[in-house]
């Protein structure tokens, strides 16, 4: 369960992409679920401007989850090529994707 994403955009580029970003969510939201199978309400989002060294990716998306024995290093890196397109395609600028998988025993979350 648990995905949990966070779209890190160099401060340059996000006026230019909020609201296209904003727009992409519930998408990137519907691609997660039914690739990872689980239930809308259990995903949660940020996007975060930040500043970006000048010869780094400018967009890099982070999302943490719970291992499940469908989640396969090929099934995951292929869910992360579909993610790095959407958002490049929606920020116009070259995106690097990290996946990491959590611990479960070492995972706590209050909310």
């Amino acid at each position: 369960m648990i995905p949990n994403v966070k779209l890190y955009v160099d401060e340059t580029v996000l006026p230019c992409c909020r609201t296209g970003l904003i727009a992409a969510l519930p998408g990137l939201r519907t691609m997660l679920c039914d690739t990872l199978r689980v239930d809308g309400a259990a995903c949660q989002f940020a996007i975060l401007s930040v500043i970006a060294m000048p010869d780094l990716p400018r967009v890099n998306v982070e999302m943490h989850l719970l291992p499940h024995p469908d989640r396969t290093r090929d099934m995951l890196k292929s869910l992360a090529a579909e993610m790095q397109s959407l958002i490049a395609a929606v920020t116009g600028t070259h995106t690097a994707v990290r996946i990491a998988t959590l611990v479960p025993d070492a995972y706590v979350a209050l909310k």
